[in-house]
């Protein structure tokens, strides 16, 4: 790449923040092909890899690449050795301090929903956002540790936020323009595109598989019909899941010591394989959960 070149001349950079998930797909497909109003050729797009997203997207995402990078480069980043399963397991926060970062349920005993609340979500924060922020400082602006942003740079960056996401919206543009180093901008939203326009757009793009929904195989934002399709087609997912709805429950680990409820990560509040997945839900709770859900490089934090 010769973004650090961009930067010393004022070039404009524009950037993908690619979460893999069916809106970014979309944007990241659209400025392949061109012709989109305020979707440019892209100078990179950015991937976080956590460690533990389903078969399928990673999948996905080796077919976006060959895909896409006749016409600009895809970088996959992973800014700790460990992933976020490891880091709960170990009831630690990127940081190394005690902390549960995934938003699970929270109960006082097996299926008590009565007293379900849910903790704090850090993990798109710690996992998403930081390690596209830092490649951007690291490997697009060739900025050093410590280094001050300069002046000279326009930085662009692109997010797969739909017309359906409006304070999603709001909160990454705010946050975005108050740091006042990079311009945020939205395409989808601009062209009032919904989540449901980018799946029939896919759909019509002609790719030889359906794209899965971007988030981590132990994420408790899951609807019935997504546990189960991760249990039916996915047995080393569905095992990671189980190991971590086990992990956050564990006595004697890190993350659940002197807490006074327990932690699940079905909406239930049961240990996962005896949670009720197999029960329908309706279509407009899988809707609602599916925008949630969908981790597209950056939750709104």
């Amino acid at each position: 790449m010769t973004q650090p070149e961009h930067a010393a001349t004022g070039k404009p950079i524009h950037i993908l923040n690619l979460g893999a998930g069916v809106q970014s797909t979309a944007l990241a497909l659209m400025s392949h092909r061109g012709g989109f109003q305020g979707v440019p050729r892209f100078d990179v797009a950015i991937f976080a890899d956590v460690g533990d997203e389903p078969d399928d997207v990673y999948r996905h995402l080796e077919w976006l690449i060959r895909e896409v990078e006749p016409s600009y480069p895809v970088r996959v980043v992973k800014r700790w050795e460990r992933g976020l399963g490891e880091h709960l397991i170990a009831g630690i926060n990127s940081s190394g301090h005690r902390f549960v970062s995934i938003p699970a349920f929270t109960a006082k005993s097996d299926g008590d929903t009565a007293s379900a609340g849910m903790t704090r979500r850090q993990c798109t924060a710690e996992f998403k956002v930081q390690p596209v922020e830092q490649a951007i400082r690291r490997e697009v602006l060739g900025l050093k540790p410590g280094q001050r942003w300069p002046k000279s740079a326009d930085v662009h960056q692109y997010f797969g936020l739909s017309f359906d996401e409006s304070r999603r919206v709001a909160r990454v543009k705010a946050r975005m323009l108050e740091e006042g180093k990079v311009t945020p901008h939205f395409p989808l939203w601009d062209l009032r595109a919904t989540r449901k326009d980018c799946v029939r757009w896919l759909a019509s793009y002609g790719i030889p598989h359906k794209v899965p929904r971007s988030a981590c195989v132990f994420c408790p934002y899951k609807s019935n019909e997504e546990w189960r399709h991760l249990r039916d087609t996915d047995p080393k997912g569905w095992a990671r899941a189980l190991e971590i709805d086990a992990a956050i429950r564990d006595h004697d680990s890190t993350c659940a010591k002197a807490r006074t409820s327990k932690l699940y990560l079905h909406r239930s509040c049961l240990p996962l394989e005896k949670a009720p997945i197999d029960e329908p839900q309706s279509r407009e709770t899988q809707y609602e959960l599916s925008l949630v859900n969908e981790c597209e490089g950056m939750c709104g934090l």
